[in-house]
């Protein structure tokens, strides 16, 4: 399939509705409003397609984006490219949900996410945290330096508070993540959710909000959660 193709059929795919709904998120135009489960007959077609993948990307649409994360092939991307991918990503949607899953399925993963960690900005720093929570959630423990997680528990208990809003998500979800995937450092992560406590999000809208990676910790125990592991990343 060719780009034209590919970009007729998500626009026969998209719905108003759905279009909101990524509007009221962040997205902006060019969007068609496609339901991401939607995607699937079309990727199933295409399997991996690098070269398909980067040129969806670079239409700015937010559904073609969202796409050429599918089909990408993570292990033919350099640092370069997923450098290029981040600096695209206008809004959390992309940063966290294509461009952290699609790297999370690179071998470079954590190299890349440690750089952007270190960035200082908003959506890089999302990613790069999102990264390690898709990886967490996927990848066997031993893949994993104890010690530098429970370093990064550090560091997010030490900065979350004053990090950018979408950061604070990212890193929220991050002591999640550890808590539950991360089995050998979970006593760790319970006593950092707690030391950091309930996190305000949503400053600059009417209403603010809190989210706790502690509540979110001790409902995953009495689910019987720990240790979970997620077979695929991407759909």
């Amino acid at each position: 399939m060719n780009i034209e193709t590919v970009m007729q059929e998500l626009e026969a795919l998209g719905k108003e509705r759905t279009k909101k709904i990524y509007g009221s998120n962040g997205a902006h135009e060019p969007l068609f409003g496609v339901a991401t489960g939607a995607m699937k007959p079309i990727a199933k077609k295409i399997k991996k397609d690098q070269s398909l993948a980067e040129q969806l990307y670079a239409t700015g649409n937010y559904d073609a984006m969202y796409f050429a994360g599918v089909i990408a092939d993570p292990d033919a991307m350099s640092e370069a490219d997923f450098d290029r991918w981040i600096d695209a990503a206008y809004f959390y949607m992309l940063s966290d949900f294509v461009v952290a899953v699609t790297l999370s399925e690179a071998d470079i993963a954590q190299e890349v996410s440690d750089k952007w960690i270190a960035s200082g900005e908003e959506l890089k720093m999302s990613a790069g945290w999102s990264c390690y929570c898709w990886l967490l959630g996927n990848r066997p423990d031993r893949e994993f330096s104890q010690a530098k997680l429970s370093n990064m528990l550090d560091l997010v208990e030490n900065t979350i508070h004053d990090s950018p809003e979408r950061t604070k998500y990212a890193m929220n979800s991050f002591i999640y993540t550890v808590g539950v995937s991360y089995l050998p450092l979970h006593d760790k992560a319970v006593e950092t959710a707690k030391a950091v406590g309930p996190v305000e999000v949503n400053k600059d809208k009417p209403k603010s909000k809190f989210i706790n990676a502690s509540e979110n910790i001790q409902t995953a125990v009495v689910k019987n959660r720990l240790g979970f592991k997620r077979k695929h990343v991407r759909c």
